[in-house]
């Protein structure tokens, strides 16, 4: 299986759109698996956000000022949206960043939550957090091409449903990547 050489984006099975000409906004994004099973720790963002209402997402957000880098933006935003303790996450690195159709290059930072771990959703951000198995997360095979009508045209994404949760675009992709270097 190939690995990402370079940076993702939700653009990679678009080529006749071009990415944003401007600056992205740095953005951090945790991928965090716990130690006794490899679930791994997703979001349904709440539906009256602005954007990207209902979607499924990784723990994560924008790079503030305050934060050292987007590992530490990952860090604060995961323990905000599920109330994960920084000290209960082993870093183990980071992908290449995925642009965003948003204006973002997301740093997926990837780590193992330690000891007992309860997400508790935040109320304004999270309508639900959960748990996806190791074996969905990591098998490309999981991963498919789907599309539909955006801004006049069609556009293509990965995604990966389980169960009641549709995991798609730049989350489905950043994932794909992950399993993809595990494959490798």
């Amino acid at each position: 299986m190939a690995v990402d050489p370079e940076p993702s984006s939700d653009y990679d099975l678009n080529r006749d759109i071009a990415l944003p000409a401007d600056s992205l906004r740095a953005a951090g994004v945790l991928a965090a698996f716990h130690e006794d099973d490899g679930r791994l720790i997703l979001t349904k963002r709440a539906s009256g956000l602005r954007h990207h209402p209902g979607q499924i997402a990784l723990p994560g957000g924008k790079v503030d000022p305050a934060d050292a880098d987007e590992i530490a933006a990952a860090l604060r935003e995961a323990r905000e949206e599920v109330g994960l303790d920084p000290a209960q996450v082993d870093i183990l690195g980071t992908l290449p960043p995925h642009r965003t159709v948003t204006g973002f290059a997301v740093t997926p930072v990837i780590g193992i939550i330690r000891g007992p771990f309860q997400p508790r959703p935040e109320p304004g951000e999270v309508e639900e957090a959960f748990a996806l198995p190791f074996a969905h997360v990591a098998d490309p095979s999981c991963y498919r091409i789907e599309r539909r009508r955006w801004r006049g045209g069609w556009r293509s994404y990965y995604a990966a449903p389980f169960g009641p949760y549709y995991l798609w675009g730049a989350t489905a992709r950043i994932l794909l990547g992950l399993a993809r270097r595990i494959a490798a």
